[in-house]
């Protein structure tokens, strides 16, 4: 008999990871807004709080008896967003 103890991903389900990775852009959104807040002007600010947004839509959807658009959705990411995921990842990985 074969016992696995097995740590990391592999023994989580798929809406576990992605509760983390909700958890940690909320987590990283919550810091990079408050770094745009009040950090001062400079370099450092400007690392941490440039972000990339991909974006699209929006989508018309016309179904002859209903009509509806969707979008534009976004999704804005930043250093500390991403900072964010890692750790709620590397948390949640310890604790489960």
């Amino acid at each position: 008999m074969v016992i696995s103890t097995q740590r990391g991903s592999n023994k989580h389900r798929p809406g576990f990871l992605i509760f983390i990775l909700t958890l940690g852009f909320i987590v990283g959104g919550f810091l990079t807004h408050v770094s745009r807040k009040f950090l001062p002007a400079g370099a450092v600010k400007e690392l941490l709080t440039t972000s990339v947004t991909p974006s699209f839509g929006p989508v018309s959807v016309d179904l002859i008896i209903i009509k509806f658009a969707l979008g534009p959705v976004a999704l804005d990411v930043s250093l500390l967003g991403v900072a964010g995921v890692l750790v709620a990842y590397f948390i949640a990985r310890s604790l489960f």
